[in-house]
Protein backbone atom coordinates (compact mmCIF):
# COMPACT_ATOMS: atom_id res chain seq x y z
CA UNK A 1 0.00 0.00 0.00
CA UNK A 2 1.43 3.43 -0.48
CA UNK A 3 2.38 5.52 1.97
CA UNK A 4 1.53 9.13 1.81
CA UNK A 5 2.47 12.41 4.49
CA UNK A 6 -0.08 14.20 5.53
CA UNK A 7 1.26 17.04 6.21
CA UNK A 8 -1.33 17.62 8.50
CA UNK A 9 -1.08 18.68 12.34
CA UNK A 10 -4.26 18.50 14.41
CA UNK A 11 -3.02 20.28 17.63
CA UNK A 12 -3.42 24.12 16.35
CA UNK A 13 -7.01 22.97 15.25
CA UNK A 14 -7.70 21.70 18.83
CA UNK A 15 -5.91 25.17 20.07
CA UNK A 16 -8.20 27.46 17.89
CA UNK A 17 -11.61 25.36 18.80
CA UNK A 18 -10.81 26.15 22.69
CA UNK A 19 -10.43 29.45 21.84
CA UNK A 20 -13.61 29.91 19.90
CA UNK A 21 -14.91 28.61 22.82
CA UNK A 22 -14.57 31.00 24.82
CA UNK A 23 -15.37 33.87 22.26
CA UNK A 24 -18.38 32.16 21.44
CA UNK A 25 -19.43 32.23 24.98
CA UNK A 26 -18.35 35.83 25.52
CA UNK A 27 -19.71 37.50 22.97
CA UNK A 28 -23.48 35.66 23.20
CA UNK A 29 -23.48 36.91 27.05
CA UNK A 30 -22.16 40.68 25.74
CA UNK A 31 -24.76 40.56 22.97
CA UNK A 32 -28.16 39.59 25.53
CA UNK A 33 -26.68 42.01 27.80
CA UNK A 34 -26.38 44.85 25.69
CA UNK A 35 -28.91 43.62 23.21
CA UNK A 36 -26.44 44.14 20.57
CA UNK A 37 -27.68 42.23 17.24
CA UNK A 38 -24.26 42.53 15.55
CA UNK A 39 -22.84 41.09 18.36
CA UNK A 40 -25.66 37.62 18.50
CA UNK A 41 -24.50 38.00 15.05
CA UNK A 42 -21.44 37.77 15.15
CA UNK A 43 -21.25 35.13 17.86
CA UNK A 44 -23.48 33.03 15.13
CA UNK A 45 -20.49 33.81 13.10
CA UNK A 46 -18.06 32.05 15.43
CA UNK A 47 -20.35 29.23 16.32
CA UNK A 48 -19.88 28.42 12.39
CA UNK A 49 -16.52 29.21 13.08
CA UNK A 50 -16.31 26.65 15.87
CA UNK A 51 -18.44 23.79 13.82
CA UNK A 52 -15.72 24.37 10.90
CA UNK A 53 -12.81 23.89 13.42
CA UNK A 54 -14.57 20.60 14.50
CA UNK A 55 -14.93 19.32 11.05
CA UNK A 56 -11.42 20.01 10.09
CA UNK A 57 -9.87 18.54 13.57
CA UNK A 58 -11.97 15.64 12.88
CA UNK A 59 -11.56 15.26 9.15
CA UNK A 60 -7.09 16.00 10.42
CA UNK A 61 -7.32 13.18 12.69
CA UNK A 62 -8.91 10.57 9.73
CA UNK A 63 -6.84 11.62 7.15
CA UNK A 64 -3.48 10.66 9.42
CA UNK A 65 -5.15 6.65 9.42
CA UNK A 66 -2.63 4.97 7.02
CA UNK A 67 -3.63 3.66 4.01
CA UNK A 68 -5.26 -0.19 3.94
CA UNK A 69 -7.41 -2.65 1.85
CA UNK A 70 -9.93 -0.17 1.54
CA UNK A 71 -8.16 3.22 0.89
CA UNK A 72 -5.02 2.02 -0.82
CA UNK A 73 -4.52 6.23 -1.40
CA UNK A 74 -4.96 6.58 2.07
CA UNK A 75 -7.73 8.88 3.49
CA UNK A 76 -6.55 12.40 2.47
CA UNK A 77 -9.64 13.34 0.97
CA UNK A 78 -11.47 13.09 4.22
CA UNK A 79 -9.94 16.53 4.69
CA UNK A 80 -10.55 17.58 1.24
CA UNK A 81 -14.47 16.48 2.07
CA UNK A 82 -14.09 18.70 5.06
CA UNK A 83 -12.72 21.90 3.18
CA UNK A 84 -15.45 21.35 0.47
CA UNK A 85 -18.31 21.56 3.34
CA UNK A 86 -16.48 24.81 4.98
CA UNK A 87 -16.02 26.34 1.83
CA UNK A 88 -19.58 26.09 0.81
CA UNK A 89 -20.47 26.99 4.70
CA UNK A 90 -18.30 30.16 3.90
CA UNK A 91 -20.58 30.92 1.07
CA UNK A 92 -23.89 30.37 3.28
CA UNK A 93 -22.65 33.02 5.94
CA UNK A 94 -21.21 35.70 3.14
CA UNK A 95 -24.96 35.11 2.08
CA UNK A 96 -26.71 35.49 5.46
CA UNK A 97 -24.59 39.15 5.78
CA UNK A 98 -25.90 39.94 2.83
CA UNK A 99 -29.44 39.54 3.64
CA UNK A 100 -29.43 41.09 7.51
CA UNK A 101 -27.30 44.19 6.32
CA UNK A 102 -30.36 44.28 3.57
CA UNK A 103 -32.66 44.35 6.26
CA UNK A 104 -30.85 46.85 8.27
CA UNK A 105 -31.26 49.11 5.84
CA UNK A 106 -35.18 49.18 6.18
CA UNK A 107 -34.89 48.74 9.60
CA UNK A 108 -32.07 50.28 11.68
CA UNK A 109 -31.73 49.12 15.32
CA UNK A 110 -30.26 51.30 18.21
CA UNK A 111 -27.09 49.39 19.23
CA UNK A 112 -25.80 50.19 23.08
CA UNK A 113 -22.02 50.79 21.47
CA UNK A 114 -19.85 50.68 24.54
CA UNK A 115 -20.05 46.50 25.56
CA UNK A 116 -20.39 46.17 22.04
CA UNK A 117 -17.34 47.78 21.17
CA UNK A 118 -15.49 45.49 24.36
CA UNK A 119 -16.59 42.46 23.38
CA UNK A 120 -15.95 42.68 20.14
CA UNK A 121 -12.31 43.71 21.05
CA UNK A 122 -12.32 40.55 22.71
CA UNK A 123 -13.69 38.54 20.18
CA UNK A 124 -10.69 40.26 17.74
CA UNK A 125 -8.16 39.28 20.09
CA UNK A 126 -9.55 35.77 20.28
CA UNK A 127 -9.90 35.79 16.38
CA UNK A 128 -6.03 36.98 15.74
CA UNK A 129 -4.41 34.42 18.05
CA UNK A 130 -6.46 31.70 16.26
CA UNK A 131 -5.43 33.00 12.46
CA UNK A 132 -1.72 32.57 14.31
CA UNK A 133 -2.17 29.25 15.03
CA UNK A 134 -3.50 28.13 12.40
CA UNK A 135 -1.48 30.75 9.34
CA UNK A 136 1.27 28.14 8.84
CA UNK A 137 -1.35 25.18 7.75
CA UNK A 138 -2.56 26.53 4.15
CA UNK A 139 -0.52 23.70 2.78
CA UNK A 140 -3.09 22.23 3.40
CA UNK A 141 -6.70 23.14 2.37
CA UNK A 142 -8.79 21.22 4.97
CA UNK A 143 -6.57 23.32 8.04
CA UNK A 144 -6.46 26.52 5.00
CA UNK A 145 -10.64 26.28 4.92
CA UNK A 146 -10.71 26.80 8.80
CA UNK A 147 -8.29 29.27 8.54
CA UNK A 148 -10.57 31.36 5.70
CA UNK A 149 -13.40 31.10 8.64
CA UNK A 150 -11.41 32.67 11.07
CA UNK A 151 -10.27 35.54 9.25
CA UNK A 152 -13.63 36.23 7.99
CA UNK A 153 -14.80 36.09 11.51
CA UNK A 154 -12.10 38.20 12.47
CA UNK A 155 -12.71 40.56 9.91
CA UNK A 156 -15.80 40.81 10.98
CA UNK A 157 -15.31 41.74 14.54
CA UNK A 158 -13.12 44.46 13.09
CA UNK A 159 -15.90 45.69 11.60
CA UNK A 160 -17.79 45.64 14.61
CA UNK A 161 -15.38 47.38 16.26
CA UNK A 162 -15.33 50.37 13.77
CA UNK A 163 -18.97 50.37 13.35
CA UNK A 164 -19.66 50.62 17.14
CA UNK A 165 -17.02 53.68 17.24
CA UNK A 166 -17.96 55.60 14.33
CA UNK A 167 -21.48 55.53 15.65
CA UNK A 168 -20.82 56.36 19.14
CA UNK A 169 -18.83 59.66 17.45
CA UNK A 170 -21.01 60.21 14.44
CA UNK A 171 -24.71 58.60 14.71
CA UNK A 172 -24.32 57.56 10.93
CA UNK A 173 -25.72 53.68 11.58
CA UNK A 174 -25.13 52.72 8.11
CA UNK A 175 -21.43 51.94 8.37
CA UNK A 176 -22.68 48.98 10.10
CA UNK A 177 -24.56 46.90 7.09
CA UNK A 178 -21.64 48.92 5.04
CA UNK A 179 -19.25 47.21 6.65
CA UNK A 180 -20.50 44.05 6.92
CA UNK A 181 -21.19 43.60 3.46
CA UNK A 182 -17.41 44.29 2.52
CA UNK A 183 -16.47 41.43 4.90
CA UNK A 184 -19.51 39.30 3.27
CA UNK A 185 -17.26 39.88 0.04
CA UNK A 186 -14.23 39.02 1.03
CA UNK A 187 -15.63 35.87 2.91
CA UNK A 188 -17.09 34.74 -0.63
CA UNK A 189 -13.70 34.95 -2.44
CA UNK A 190 -11.86 33.20 0.40
CA UNK A 191 -14.82 30.59 -0.33
CA UNK A 192 -15.00 30.33 -4.15
CA UNK A 193 -11.80 29.26 -4.25
CA UNK A 194 -11.64 26.70 -1.09
CA UNK A 195 -14.65 24.92 -3.06
CA UNK A 196 -12.71 25.14 -6.81
CA UNK A 197 -9.55 23.34 -5.43
CA UNK A 198 -11.36 20.91 -3.19
CA UNK A 199 -13.55 20.10 -6.80
CA UNK A 200 -10.49 19.78 -8.42
CA UNK A 201 -8.99 17.11 -6.47
CA UNK A 202 -12.76 15.49 -6.30
CA UNK A 203 -13.13 15.60 -9.99
CA UNK A 204 -9.51 14.26 -10.42
CA UNK A 205 -8.78 17.43 -12.57
CA UNK A 206 -5.05 18.43 -13.11
CA UNK A 207 -3.56 20.64 -10.20
CA UNK A 208 -3.87 24.26 -11.12
CA UNK A 209 -0.07 24.52 -11.23
CA UNK A 210 0.64 21.97 -13.57
CA UNK A 211 -0.01 20.70 -17.21
CA UNK A 212 -0.34 17.78 -18.67
CA UNK A 213 0.51 17.96 -22.09
CA UNK A 214 3.40 20.52 -21.34
CA UNK A 215 4.54 17.45 -18.97
CA UNK A 216 4.23 14.64 -21.59
CA UNK A 217 6.32 16.95 -24.29
CA UNK A 218 9.19 17.63 -21.71
CA UNK A 219 9.26 13.41 -21.17
CA UNK A 220 9.42 12.63 -25.34
CA UNK A 221 12.35 15.01 -25.40
CA UNK A 222 14.30 12.40 -23.15
CA UNK A 223 16.74 10.44 -25.27
CA UNK A 224 15.59 6.92 -26.21
CA UNK A 225 11.71 7.52 -25.96
CA UNK A 226 9.79 7.70 -29.15
CA UNK A 227 5.97 8.15 -27.60
CA UNK A 228 4.24 9.12 -24.68
CA UNK A 229 0.43 8.46 -24.62
CA UNK A 230 -2.36 7.77 -22.34
CA UNK A 231 -1.58 10.39 -19.92
CA UNK A 232 -2.99 11.10 -16.92
CA UNK A 233 -2.35 14.07 -14.16
CA UNK A 234 -4.51 13.96 -10.95
CA UNK A 235 -4.58 14.59 -6.71
CA UNK A 236 -4.62 12.02 -4.67
CA UNK A 237 -4.75 14.83 -2.12
CA UNK A 238 -4.08 18.57 -1.95
CA UNK A 239 -0.52 19.05 -2.79
CA UNK A 240 -0.23 15.37 -3.72
CA UNK A 241 -0.05 15.40 -7.34
CA UNK A 242 0.15 11.72 -9.66
CA UNK A 243 0.91 10.75 -13.02
CA UNK A 244 0.78 7.88 -15.14
CA UNK A 245 1.41 7.33 -18.79
CA UNK A 246 2.71 5.08 -21.42
CA UNK A 247 5.96 5.52 -22.96
CA UNK A 248 7.01 3.91 -26.12
CA UNK A 249 10.94 2.69 -26.94
CA UNK A 250 12.86 1.04 -29.27
CA UNK A 251 13.37 -2.74 -28.70
CA UNK A 252 15.95 -3.03 -25.60
CA UNK A 253 16.52 -4.91 -22.64
CA UNK A 254 14.80 -4.56 -19.37
CA UNK A 255 18.01 -3.09 -17.78
CA UNK A 256 18.04 -0.28 -20.78
CA UNK A 257 14.24 0.08 -20.38
CA UNK A 258 14.32 0.69 -16.32
CA UNK A 259 17.23 3.49 -16.87
CA UNK A 260 14.65 5.29 -19.23
CA UNK A 261 11.75 5.20 -16.88
CA UNK A 262 14.01 6.48 -13.89
CA UNK A 263 14.60 9.24 -16.32
CA UNK A 264 11.25 10.01 -16.20
CA UNK A 265 10.36 9.78 -13.20
CA UNK A 266 13.46 12.08 -11.82
CA UNK A 267 12.22 14.42 -14.69
CA UNK A 268 8.56 14.31 -12.64
CA UNK A 269 10.41 14.56 -9.44
CA UNK A 270 11.69 18.08 -10.64
CA UNK A 271 7.85 19.21 -11.13
CA UNK A 272 6.81 18.17 -7.77
CA UNK A 273 5.23 15.10 -8.99
CA UNK A 274 6.71 12.08 -6.55
CA UNK A 275 3.58 9.53 -7.26
CA UNK A 276 3.85 7.89 -10.86
CA UNK A 277 3.35 5.14 -12.84
CA UNK A 278 5.11 4.36 -15.71
CA UNK A 279 4.31 1.41 -18.24
CA UNK A 280 7.15 0.65 -20.82
CA UNK A 281 6.62 -0.48 -24.03
CA UNK A 282 8.02 -2.06 -27.10
CA UNK A 283 7.53 0.54 -29.84
CA UNK A 284 8.44 -2.24 -32.64
CA UNK A 285 8.96 -1.89 -36.54
CA UNK A 286 6.16 -3.14 -38.32
CA UNK A 287 8.18 -4.91 -41.01
CA UNK A 288 9.85 -6.92 -38.33
CA UNK A 289 8.00 -10.43 -38.29
CA UNK A 290 8.93 -11.15 -34.82
CA UNK A 291 7.35 -7.88 -33.64
CA UNK A 292 4.51 -8.56 -35.31
CA UNK A 293 3.99 -11.20 -33.54
CA UNK A 294 5.12 -9.78 -30.28
CA UNK A 295 1.95 -6.87 -31.05
CA UNK A 296 -0.54 -9.48 -32.28
CA UNK A 297 0.00 -12.41 -30.16
CA UNK A 298 1.73 -10.53 -26.93
CA UNK A 299 4.53 -13.01 -27.07
CA UNK A 300 8.03 -12.47 -28.46
CA UNK A 301 11.46 -13.10 -27.78
CA UNK A 302 12.93 -10.02 -29.40
CA UNK A 303 10.69 -7.47 -27.81
CA UNK A 304 10.86 -5.93 -24.87
CA UNK A 305 8.87 -6.59 -21.79
CA UNK A 306 6.78 -3.76 -19.66
CA UNK A 307 8.47 -2.35 -16.96
CA UNK A 308 6.18 -0.75 -14.00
Amino acid sequence: MSQFNTHSNTNPLAWALLVTAVILAAEVIGGLLSHSLALLSDAGHVFTDGIALLLSLLAGLMAKKAADFRATFGYQRIGILAALINGASLLVVAILIFWEAYKRLFNPLEIQTGMMIWVAVLGLLGNLVMAWLLHGGHHDLNVRSAWLHVLGDTLSSVAVVIAGIVISYTGFWLIDPILSVIVGIVIVFGGIRVVKEALYIFLELSPLNLHAEELAQGILKIQGILNVHDVHLWSIGYGIPAFSCHVAVEDMTMCQADHLRQAVELYLKQHGILHTTIQMECACNSDAFYCDLGQTAQKSEGCCGHVH
